[in-house]
């Protein structure tokens, strides 16, 4: 018994004067966030990533981002993510391969307010990140796709990018070949189109400065 609780006591003590875990902040998007066509340390979430570490944020980002995903797909993914890492904050960038297949506006509403209610039942907060789908898919279809973000941010009150490629999608220089996919230049825009509305959702910084304690950005998280 007296060993028992030796062992017991040197437990407690060490997981005492262990650092207490970092927050992770998942990020759950397609090819833009996962970084198609560039380095992955080029990428908005490893900018990111450095970003929270420079300023003194305690988050360890998590990128779950899959090229080609859709709505579909990462509700399926998410319940084991949200297990696995058991973010606080959750970042939901989808839709836009669903819109460019021109799949039902519905059905792209519904996985993503699935993903929202099951993010926030996991004790996450969300940041819905929006699209926008190009003029020759008709206006109809356009003006639905488009409607999706902020009627869920509005709905579930969850704070909204309303484009992530805003300032980006129409500048030739800072598009890929594809059209589609945003250059390394790019990058440093994305993550300020995020940033604004992000930061709110942080909490304040655990250090003034954490430069001389961060790591270095290839080492962060992969889903």
């Amino acid at each position: 018994m007296i060993a028992t609780g030796l062992l017991l006591f040197a437990t407690l003590c060490a997981e005492a004067a262990s650092p207490p875990r970092e927050a992770t902040l998942l990020v759950f998007g397609d090819s833009i966030s996962a970084g198609y066509g560039i380095r992955i340390e080029e990428g908005w979430v490893a900018l990111l990533q450095s970003r929270l570490q420079t300023q003194g944020y305690g988050y360890r980002v998590v990128n779950a981002s899959v090229s080609g995903e859709t709505t579909a797909g990462g509700l399926a993914r998410l319940p084991r993510a949200l297990e696995l890492h058991r973010p606080k904050i959750v970042i939901i960038e989808l839709g836009g391969n669903d819109g460019l297949r021109g799949l039902p506006v519905e059905v792209i509403k519904k996985n993503l307010e699935r993903m929202i209610v099951a993010s926030r039942s996991s004790g996450a907060l969300v940041l819905l990140v929006g699209m926008r789908m190009p003029t020759n898919y008709g206006p109809p279809y356009v003006a639905g796709f488009h409607a999706i973000y902020p009627q869920l941010a509005q709905r579930y009150a969850v704070p909204l990018v309303p484009f992530l490629l805003a300032g980006v999608a129409l500048d030739g220089r800072l598009m890929q070949a594809d059209g589609i996919h945003p250059t390394a230049p790019a990058q440093a825009r994305l993550l300020d189109n995020i940033w604004p509305v992000l930061r709110p959702l942080l909490g304040a910084p655990k250090k003034a400065d954490a430069r001389s304690h961060a790591v270095p950005t290839a080492m962060m998280t992969r889903g």
